[in-house]
């Protein structure tokens, strides 16, 4: 059995073929992300879980809507973590990659936060971080020279860490030195479809060392769909496909990968287990 740490439920409109696409590739259970369009349809993902059971959910703000983290939308986002099937918050963190984006002060205090709300809820969070490394020249002008790494890291030390609670790195896309500083904070990292592509060098390094009891695979779906179908629209049953990726840089059997990172999914989310 795998597990889909990560995927975007809200807008398949053929939703019951997505499930039973997954249930045949043997992806049994899904975590959908509460983000929506944004804060406004946050509470989608939940709705979804409380209908289907293979489906948990997260809710959060995600960081290009972090203007609308207002009281109003942050109390919601509260009542939401209550809920027994919402098992982690997010996802949230840092985007300082798109010019159209929220000025990082504002992106840091809706971050901050969110992590009070998951910290009050003892609830895990799912993490987005990217950085202007590549970004278009006015984004850089608008982010550099911060790093939302750097950022992320030295916010979740204070406002995270302390309350001893673990999270993910969603679609781990950073180094190996940012790796390590995730496991030492206490993360899982998930890997998805862009791990499968050939540029992804860095993100392999980090997915055949990293420590087998702290990997989870994704699909990010419907983005980032892995190779062989790069290009077309992603679901979650392709989560066996980076899984078997991920097997190979691991040199291990995607068999060995799908019972691995389902035992730490449900380390992680000790509810989720049978």
């Amino acid at each position: 059995m795998l597990i889909d740490s990560h995927c975007h439920l809200d807008d398949y409109e053929n939703l019951p073929q997505i499930l039973a696409n997954a249930h045949t590739a043997g992806v049994d259970t899904l975590l959908a992300i509460g983000i929506g369009n944004g804060p406004a349809d946050m509470h989608v993902a939940l709705d979804l879980a409380n209908k289907h059971p293979e489906i948990f959910a997260t809710a959060g703000i995600h960081p290009q809507e972090a203007h609308q983290a207002t009281p109003e939308n942050l109390a919601k986002l509260e009542f939401l973590a209550r809920q027994e099937r919402c098992i982690a918050i997010g996802e949230i963190g840092l985007d300082y990659y798109h010019l159209s984006n929220p000025d990082i002060p504002t992106q840091q205090a809706a971050f901050i936060a969110q992590l009070k709300i998951a910290a009050a809820a003892r609830k895990p969070i799912t993490i987005h971080c990217r950085t202007s490394e590549l970004a278009i020249p006015a984004a850089k002008a608008k982010y550099e020279p911060a790093d939302a790494w750097a950022d992320l890291l030295t916010l979740l030390a204070e406002h995270w860490t302390p309350h001893g609670l673990p999270g993910i790195m969603h679609c781990f896309s950073g180094n190996e030195a940012q790796a390590a500083a995730s496991l030492a904070a206490g993360f899982y990292l998930s890997f998805a479809g862009n791990l499968t592509y050939p540029k992804s060098t860095t993100i392999q390094a980090v997915a055949a060392s990293a420590p087998a009891d702290r990997i989870l695979v994704e699909t990010d779906a419907p983005f980032l769909t892995p190779i062989p179908l790069r290009g077309q629209p992603n679901e979650p049953a392709n989560t066996a496909l980076t899984a078997k990726f991920l097997a190979t840089l691991r040199n291990t059997t995607p068999e060995a990968i799908a019972q691995q990172t389902t035992a730490n999914f449900h380390r992680l989310f000790p509810t989720t287990a049978a």
